[in-house]
């Protein structure tokens, strides 16, 4: 029952609040939705971040470098698109220093993008969100003194209508719009962490790469195998 009067006093401070209370509707349902994906993104490219770090890693201490650009080829996410980029260019033996990491932070740029998306619609939803509540209240007074000028004179309730959706839409703009900010904050700073991880971790796995195919302990362009020592020639 408890339950049951609440929803009904949530819908009658929708209904009290007049027409601006729909458009607002629309920003919560459209900030709800965009923080349950990124928040779901970010965590899933955080665990197969760490995860396929460590396992190209393994392969390539194998030799197995096909195999390793298999598993960036198959596995979605920032860090697996930049590793196949530079575990592409060290197979095809182009391993000219400036080249590999002009493609390699190229990768990084456009896989940057990908992480951000979606947070321009918050960051939008949260600017939006109170100019809207504001924007209910003017319209809320403007209804209470246009009351009171056809009346004639100051009555509370003449006023008290205008009054409270101002009140209301207010408030709903505020309720929406601190969330989707705290919620904006948080995944700046996780996608901030993300990179520096992805950096780092990118960096320590294609430099040991790079230099395994200076030494020649990775096979070069042409070997299948990506067994160490062999060269691909028949």
């Amino acid at each position: 029952m408890e339950g049951t009067g609440i929803q009904y006093a949530l819908l009658t401070m929708f209904k009290d609040g007049g027409v601006m209370m729909y458009p607002l509707l629309l920003c919560s349902l459209l900030g709800l939705g965009v923080i349950i994906a990124k928040g779901y993104m970010l965590q899933v490219a955080g665990f197969r971040s760490k995860n396929l770090l460590t396992q190209v890693m393994d392969r390539v201490k194998a030799g197995q470098l096909d195999a390793a650009i298999e598993l960036t080829e198959t596995t979605p996410g920032p860090v697996a698109a930049i590793l196949m980029s530079g575990l592409r260019r060290i197979r095809e033996g182009r391993t000219e220093e400036q080249e590999f990491e002009k493609a390699v932070k190229t990768t990084g740029v456009i896989e940057l993008g990908f992480l951000e998306r979606g947070l321009v619609v918050l960051a939008t939803v949260a600017n939006v969100a109170p100019l809207l509540g504001f924007l209910g209240t003017v319209a809320g007074m403007i209804t209470a003194f246009g009351a009171i000028a056809v009346a004639g004179q100051v009555e509370a309730s003449l006023v008290a209508g205008g009054i409270k959706v101002a009140l209301i839409t207010t408030a709903a703009g505020l309720v929406i719009a601190v969330p989707v900010n705290i919620a904006y904050n948080y995944f700046v700073t996780k996608i901030d962490k993300l990179i520096l991880d992805m950096e780092q971790g990118t960096a320590a796995v294609l430099n040991l790469i790079w230099e395994m195919a200076k030494g020649g302990q990775l096979a070069p362009a042409g070997n299948r195998g990506g067994i160490p020592g062999h060269t691909g020639a028949r």
